[in-house]
């Protein structure tokens, strides 16, 4: 059996309590970086076939807003609204890894 998806996305939308020394991804604007990313997935006609979610706590909070796609196992980081356009593009579309937004941890063990 196939899976239902062709991309699985995760985006953190985390919520610590105010002043949490790891801080959020929601108090980053995780679920405004969700929310932007359905819309422009939707808007590009590339959103059959994609799943994209929102998460608890992906365990990267300081690198947050975190977005995670699979089956890549593409962990990105610091993601914003103003990110998405570029990430849609970039990424779903041409199929290229947006290495500006890699999570560091990746970037040295590749991805």
């Amino acid at each position: 059996m196939r899976p239902p998806y062709k991309r699985h996305v995760f985006v953190c939308t985390n919520r610590r309590p105010e002043g949490s020394p790891r801080g959020c991804c929601a108090s980053k604007e995780g679920e405004a970086v969700r929310s932007a990313l359905k819309a422009e997935l939707e808007k590009r006609g590339c959103r059959v076939g994609m799943r994209v979610n929102e998460s608890g706590c992906l365990g990267t909070c300081p690198l947050g807003v975190s977005v995670v796609i699979y089956p890549e196992g593409v962990w990105y980081g610091g993601v914003s609204v103003d990110a998405i356009p570029m990430l849609v593009e970039e990424h779903f579309i041409q199929g290229r890894v947006v290495e500006s937004l890699v999570m560091p941890f990746l970037k040295k063990s590749g991805h």
